[in-house]
């Protein structure tokens, strides 16, 4: 059977901390259509917010820009997402998706584990970069919802 567009949303916004709780509840709030359990909607967020605090944090590294979140529902319950900045891009994909692989300077605490936690939270994830033109990380989740996840 193939799958149909059923709604689409975008958000743009600054690439400021603050906003990745906005973007964690803009998917949130969009995923309800599908009657999320819980557990999906943790995941959810918490993808959402390793590919934003990315952007952030690793794209526009000591500069401004615009991060630009598109979501998609599909008739299979398929929830796409893609989160996409220009800013200076990833120089190595293959490696930067290495666990605790980081480009943060070693004065900052981070992890490395952004795109392993995406990974683990959704069905599918695709990362594509240029260096100086951004990164766009798309991720897709079927979504069972609370009536299928009870066998209803």
């Amino acid at each position: 059977m193939k799958r149909t567009l059923i709604n689409e949303c975008r958000v743009r916004f600054p690439a400021l901390s603050r906003n990745e709780g906005l973007s964690r509840s803009a998917a949130a709030a969009f995923a309800m259509q599908c009657d999320p359990t819980v557990e999906e909607i943790a995941a959810l967020k918490t993808a959402v917010s390793e590919a934003v605090t990315n952007a952030i944090v690793h794209g526009y590294r000591d500069t401004e820009g615009i991060v630009e979140m598109t979501m998609k529902l599909f008739s299979d319950n398929t929830l796409y997402i893609q989160i996409k900045d220009r800013g200076r891009g990833i120089a190595d994909i293959r490696q930067a998706m290495e666990p605790t692989f980081t480009t943060a300077p070693a004065e900052e605490e981070r992890s490395g584990l952004g795109f392993t936690v995406m990974e683990s939270f959704m069905d599918k994830l695709r990362v594509s970069s240029s260096e100086g033109k951004g990164t766009s990380v798309t991720m897709e989740k079927k979504l069972l919802g609370r009536a299928r996840a009870k066998g209803v």
